[in-house]
């Protein structure tokens, strides 16, 4: 095998990896390469972290190694990088769609999201936007805001979007207060009548809220009766997971 050949085999793994974790046995189906040529070429990439085993001898999953590689590309890849798989875990630990955001002006502007295998999901936010009030990842984010930039978002006029939404700027302070002491929050039904998320802070090396992580699914499933506590916490620890990781 040339060494042309060998590295375009190597990025087809990396692709088909992207969609989610798989054994060497799919990956192969995936990549439509021979079996034998996916476990070379996986050994090798794991050498480089590039890749890792979900578990020991189990199936494989992008690893943190590309986050190097994904730092010189547009901005916000290197975090796209870098949370994909701890997405890809809470996806299989919440059997829910999963994904990333930021702030971007006085919105949230969402980067990435792991589908669900459900066959009733939420479609992907993956690059569009949502007012900070009525859904979880903006209310992280406004919470790591300057009190400046949060007096001047709740002194505006609130969009309302279902029976639901708060829009009330003292109910939301009371709101970001209680976020900041369990560390992830809840919204039922604000955003659309039909979802229910919850998200928690991702932060920067100086302390500072850079991403916000969530899961959201279709709010007659989720979340089950009595886990709300337990996935809060779920995607709270993978949060600073990821903040570690970044640091």
């Amino acid at each position: 095998m040339s060494g042309v050949q060998s590295i375009q085999r190597a990025f087809s793994l990396l692709r088909a990896l992207a969609v989610g974790p798989a054994g060497v046995t799919e990956l192969a189906e995936r990549a439509e390469l021979p079996k034998s040529t996916v476990a070379r070429l996986l050994g090798a990439l794991e050498a480089e972290g590039a890749v890792e085993q979900v578990e020991a001898g189990g199936e494989y999953r992008l690893g943190a190694g590309l986050i190097d590689l994904a730092g010189a590309a547009a901005p916000g890849r290197n975090l796209i990088a870098a949370a994909r798989p701890h997405l890809l875990e809470l996806m299989d630990v919440t059997g829910e769609s999963s994904g990333i955001s930021v702030l971007e002006g006085d919105t949230v502007l969402y980067l990435d999201q792991v589908e669900s295998e459900e066959e009733v999901q939420v479609r992907s936010w993956t690059g569009d936007h949502a007012p900070l009030n009525v859904v979880p990842s903006g209310l992280v984010l406004l919470m790591g805001q300057p009190q400046a930039f949060i007096d001047g978002y709740l002194a505006k006029p609130l969009p309302r979007y279902t029976r639901r939404s708060v829009t009330d700027a003292d109910a939301i302070r009371a709101r970001l207060a209680e976020i900041r002491e369990l560390g992830f929050a809840w919204v039922y039904a604000e955003f659309d009548e039909s979802i229910n998320s919850v998200a928690a802070p991702v932060h920067n090396a100086a302390g500072q809220i850079l991403a916000a992580i969530h899961v959201h699914g279709p709010a007659y499933r989720f979340p089950a009766p009595d886990t709300a506590e337990a996935i809060g916490l779920t995607i709270r620890e993978a949060a600073e997971k990821l903040s570690a990781q970044l640091r």
